[in-house]
């Protein structure tokens, strides 16, 4: 039960409208990338924020690394986000006051890790991703695809079983955006699993499957490997 959402809804309140954002979905996540895809406002980043334990479903339950998440406090669902799964963002959030290596390491820190060791992995996590050289830059002396590249380096730092990515691609020109996805999918091995948000068929393409969500409903899958 790595990562398992059972009956899983979302519902928002605005004005006297009820908004269903996410409707009764269940699925046990298999090892692998697997791609969810839609039109906007279909549900996409309301589920990924579901499981990811940022966002409390109205109904159902999220079942992640062998526990309930969604009953459960903030504190410990951070805890758990810390333990067992990476994030990627669209828009990177890297911390400006650090540089690349510092950002790298961050969760390291988070984790109670020396700076030694933390320091250490970070410098070969860097150097596995060619950017080495670039060490001690600061976040706005990098190119957006060298920031994005140091974002999947700290979500990947604590080798996560989970890593979830909302349109990791999507600022990014076509060149950078491949050395990303080449990156994600290099690092996805074994028993690891990656949840990607798109809406380019052509980075979804990458993946293993493709879950389809319209108006806050799955409407099927595609197996792709």
């Amino acid at each position: 039960m790595m990562l398992e959402p059972k009956h899983l809804s979302k519902d928002f309140i605005q004005g006297d409208t009820t908004i269903h954002a996410l409707v009764d979905f269940s699925y046990d996540f298999p090892k692998g990338i697997t791609a969810i895809m839609g039109p906007s406002g279909s549900g996409k980043t309301t589920l990924l924020n579901l499981l990811a334990g940022f966002d409390q479903p109205t109904k159902g339950e999220v079942h992640l690394a062998g526990k309930r998440i969604d009953n459960l406090s903030e504190d410990a669902r951070s805890d758990i986000r810390l333990h067992h799964c990476g994030f990627i963002f669209q828009n990177w959030s890297l911390l400006p006051t650090l540089n690349a290596i510092e950002n790298v390491a961050f969760p390291m820190l988070l984790a109670g890790i020396g700076k030694n060791e933390r320091m250490a992995k970070a410098e070969k996590l860097l150097e596995s991703f060619g950017l080495k050289h670039r060490a001690k830059h600061m976040s706005s002396q990098l190119s957006g695809g060298e920031q994005q590249r140091i974002a999947v380096a700290r979500a990947l730092i604590l080798e996560p079983q989970v890593l979830f990515a909302d349109e990791p691609t999507g600022n990014l020109d076509s060149a950078s955006g491949e050395i990303v996805l080449e990156l994600l999918k290099e690092h996805t091995q074994g028993d690891r699993r990656l949840v990607l948000v798109t809406h380019d068929a052509e980075v979804a393409k990458l993946s293993d499957r493709i879950l389809y969500f319209k108006d806050g409903k799955f409407e099927g899958i595609k197996e792709l490997k």
